[in-house]
């Protein structure tokens, strides 16, 4: 895995989590300035950067495994997931398989309602092999991605209500290309949990 990283390495870790499209260098703020307290790493999903396969992966247990390896547990606490869009149910992934090594998510403009997922006519056209190779492998795999994405969401949703840790959902209200109404989702998927917090 291609990852950039900054900060205190002896002090606890956040792992930030790009969308679709993306990369780690789109948490390049964050890393100029790491979060007070915290080691942060920002990772190249598979697919994208310089993390192998090249090929998409969208499966959201796939890449839940490959960050696997980035969680530990340091000075007491364990690892801060931030996820953003399409990282976002990845991080919650992370958090309902690995729950004693996740201390809390930060969802940013996540998608993680099925039901808001749309797929157009013209993704299906670029995954035409002879037009797919004509694009970026950027857009290849994130196109990819999007149109798996509403069956892996609809897994995910069934073990949502099994995250324990706090969760922190920011979601601006004109957001055009994650709809609003996905917080009301997550608010629904996490109403056992009493450690939710929405920033609008």
């Amino acid at each position: 895995m291609s990852f950039l990283y900054a900060g205190d390495p002896a002090l606890p870790r956040v792992v930030f989590l790009h969308g679709t499209p993306g990369a780690a260098d789109g948490w390049a703020d964050y890393l100029l300035d790491p979060p007070v307290g915290f080691e942060a790493v920002a990772i190249d999903r598979p697919g994208f950067g310089e993390t192998r396969p090249r090929r998409a992966v969208a499966s959201l247990g796939e890449q839940a495994q490959a960050v696997e390896p980035f969680l530990l547990s340091r000075k007491g606490a364990s690892t801060l997931l931030v996820g953003h869009s399409l990282g976002a149910p990845i991080a919650a992934r992370v958090a309902v398989d690995h729950p004693d090594r996740v201390s809390g998510l930060v969802l940013l403009a996540g998608s993680l309602d099925p039901d808001l997922e749309e797929v157009l006519w013209i993704q299906y056209l670029g995954r035409w092999f002879g037009l797919e190779w004509l694009i970026p492998r950027w857009a290849r795999n994130a196109n990819r991605e999007l149109i798996a994405l509403e069956k892996h969401l609809r897994a995910l949703a069934e073990r949502l209500p099994e995250v324990r840790c706090p969760v922190v959902i920011v979601h601006g209200t004109d957001d055009s290309l994650v709809p609003y109404a996905n917080v009301a989702f997550m608010e629904k998927h996490f109403a056992a949990n009493p450690r939710v917090e929405v920033m609008r």
